[in-house]
Protein backbone atom coordinates (compact mmCIF):
# COMPACT_ATOMS: atom_id res chain seq x y z
CA UNK A 1 0.00 0.00 0.00
CA UNK A 2 1.37 3.37 -0.99
CA UNK A 3 1.32 6.18 1.55
CA UNK A 4 1.96 9.32 -0.52
CA UNK A 5 0.62 8.78 -4.04
CA UNK A 6 0.22 6.28 -6.84
CA UNK A 7 -0.21 6.40 -10.63
CA UNK A 8 -3.82 6.98 -11.63
CA UNK A 9 -3.89 4.08 -14.11
CA UNK A 10 -2.50 1.69 -11.50
CA UNK A 11 -4.99 2.92 -8.89
CA UNK A 12 -7.97 2.55 -11.26
CA UNK A 13 -6.89 -1.01 -11.99
CA UNK A 14 -6.28 -1.79 -8.30
CA UNK A 15 -9.74 -0.60 -7.23
CA UNK A 16 -11.34 -2.60 -10.06
CA UNK A 17 -12.68 0.22 -12.22
CA UNK A 18 -10.87 -1.32 -15.21
CA UNK A 19 -10.19 -5.02 -15.78
CA UNK A 20 -6.58 -4.52 -16.86
CA UNK A 21 -3.96 -1.87 -16.29
CA UNK A 22 -3.50 -1.47 -20.02
CA UNK A 23 -7.23 -0.71 -20.33
CA UNK A 24 -6.83 1.95 -17.62
CA UNK A 25 -3.87 3.42 -19.50
CA UNK A 26 -5.88 3.44 -22.74
CA UNK A 27 -8.75 5.19 -20.95
CA UNK A 28 -6.35 7.88 -19.74
CA UNK A 29 -4.91 8.36 -23.22
CA UNK A 30 -8.40 8.65 -24.69
CA UNK A 31 -9.29 11.43 -22.25
CA UNK A 32 -11.86 9.44 -20.26
CA UNK A 33 -10.11 10.06 -16.94
CA UNK A 34 -10.00 13.39 -15.10
CA UNK A 35 -8.29 14.11 -11.79
CA UNK A 36 -9.61 17.16 -9.94
CA UNK A 37 -11.27 18.39 -13.14
CA UNK A 38 -8.16 18.17 -15.34
CA UNK A 39 -7.45 15.52 -17.98
CA UNK A 40 -5.12 12.95 -16.53
CA UNK A 41 -2.20 11.20 -18.12
CA UNK A 42 -1.62 7.62 -17.02
CA UNK A 43 1.44 8.51 -14.92
CA UNK A 44 -0.27 11.30 -12.94
CA UNK A 45 -0.26 10.59 -9.22
CA UNK A 46 -3.38 10.54 -7.09
CA UNK A 47 -3.40 11.19 -3.36
CA UNK A 48 -6.07 10.88 -0.68
CA UNK A 49 -8.79 13.47 -1.24
CA UNK A 50 -8.38 13.69 -5.03
CA UNK A 51 -11.52 13.41 -7.15
CA UNK A 52 -11.24 11.03 -10.11
CA UNK A 53 -13.90 11.11 -12.86
CA UNK A 54 -13.98 8.11 -15.19
CA UNK A 55 -16.26 7.85 -18.21
CA UNK A 56 -17.32 4.26 -18.74
CA UNK A 57 -20.05 3.12 -21.14
CA UNK A 58 -21.28 6.67 -21.65
CA UNK A 59 -21.67 7.48 -17.95
CA UNK A 60 -19.34 9.20 -15.51
CA UNK A 61 -18.18 7.61 -12.27
CA UNK A 62 -17.05 10.12 -9.65
CA UNK A 63 -14.61 8.58 -7.17
CA UNK A 64 -12.84 10.26 -4.26
CA UNK A 65 -9.54 8.63 -3.32
CA UNK A 66 -9.46 7.48 0.30
CA UNK A 67 -6.42 5.24 0.10
CA UNK A 68 -3.91 5.03 -2.74
CA UNK A 69 -3.23 1.34 -3.42
CA UNK A 70 -0.82 -0.07 -5.99
CA UNK A 71 -1.55 -3.80 -6.02
CA UNK A 72 -4.89 -5.37 -6.85
CA UNK A 73 -6.50 -6.44 -3.59
CA UNK A 74 -9.70 -8.19 -2.56
CA UNK A 75 -13.01 -6.57 -3.47
CA UNK A 76 -13.87 -5.39 0.07
CA UNK A 77 -10.44 -3.73 0.46
CA UNK A 78 -10.73 -2.18 -3.01
CA UNK A 79 -14.19 -0.78 -2.19
CA UNK A 80 -12.78 0.79 0.98
CA UNK A 81 -10.10 2.62 -1.03
CA UNK A 82 -12.57 5.12 -2.55
CA UNK A 83 -15.88 6.88 -1.98
CA UNK A 84 -18.28 6.63 -4.91
CA UNK A 85 -20.04 9.97 -5.48
CA UNK A 86 -21.45 8.97 -8.87
CA UNK A 87 -24.95 10.15 -9.71
CA UNK A 88 -27.43 7.27 -9.93
CA UNK A 89 -27.93 5.81 -13.38
CA UNK A 90 -31.25 6.82 -14.94
CA UNK A 91 -33.90 4.15 -15.18
CA UNK A 92 -35.43 3.40 -18.60
CA UNK A 93 -38.65 5.12 -17.49
CA UNK A 94 -36.73 8.30 -16.66
CA UNK A 95 -34.86 8.29 -19.95
CA UNK A 96 -37.98 7.89 -22.07
CA UNK A 97 -37.05 8.76 -25.62
CA UNK A 98 -33.40 8.15 -26.40
CA UNK A 99 -32.24 10.11 -29.45
CA UNK A 100 -30.43 7.96 -32.00
CA UNK A 101 -28.42 8.88 -35.05
CA UNK A 102 -29.39 7.33 -38.35
CA UNK A 103 -27.34 4.29 -39.23
CA UNK A 104 -24.75 5.20 -41.83
CA UNK A 105 -25.03 8.92 -41.08
CA UNK A 106 -21.30 9.05 -40.60
CA UNK A 107 -19.24 10.51 -37.85
CA UNK A 108 -20.89 13.39 -35.96
CA UNK A 109 -19.52 16.87 -36.48
CA UNK A 110 -17.99 18.76 -33.58
CA UNK A 111 -21.22 20.72 -33.14
CA UNK A 112 -23.34 17.55 -33.16
CA UNK A 113 -20.99 15.89 -30.66
CA UNK A 114 -21.33 18.84 -28.27
CA UNK A 115 -25.14 18.69 -28.61
CA UNK A 116 -25.09 14.96 -27.89
CA UNK A 117 -22.91 15.52 -24.81
CA UNK A 118 -25.25 18.28 -23.62
CA UNK A 119 -28.26 15.95 -24.01
CA UNK A 120 -26.51 13.24 -22.04
CA UNK A 121 -25.59 15.65 -19.26
CA UNK A 122 -21.86 15.58 -19.91
CA UNK A 123 -21.40 19.31 -20.31
CA UNK A 124 -17.69 19.32 -19.39
CA UNK A 125 -15.34 22.10 -20.46
CA UNK A 126 -13.10 21.26 -23.42
CA UNK A 127 -9.33 21.42 -23.09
Amino acid sequence: MAESGVRVDSWLWAVRVFKTRSAATTGCRAGHVRVNGERAKAAQTVRPGDEVRVRIAGFDRVLVVVQPIVKRVSAPLAAAAFVDNSPPLPTPEEVGFAPMRDRGAGRPTKRERREIDRLRGRDLPDD
